[in-house]
């Protein structure tokens, strides 16, 4: 298994899982801060709602749960 950091954590992924997915099977539920106040989370999981904003590497936010994790990524919360 290949990993990314999150906020430098590592997580580990599989070939072909997405961010949010991954993430999520580290049980990390909080994405951080979003749109309006609320907790950015993986939701929808097809990129309509946004509320998985995440940033890659210090780029734009970018919707995590259509993002594919790629090895040695510094993924952190969505700047907002």
């Amino acid at each position: 298994m290949s990993q990314f950091y999150w906020n430098g954590r590592p997580v580990s992924f599989r070939d072909g899982e997405t961010l949010a997915l991954a993430l999520r099977r580290a049980w990390v539920k909080d994405f951080g801060p979003a749109a309006g106040g609320q907790q950015a989370r993986y939701f929808c999981g097809i990129g309509q709602c946004q509320g998985c904003l995440v940033s890659v590497d210090g780029g734009a936010a970018v919707e995590s749960c259509l993002t594919l994790a790629r090895p040695d990524a510094v993924v952190t919360p969505g700047a907002f």
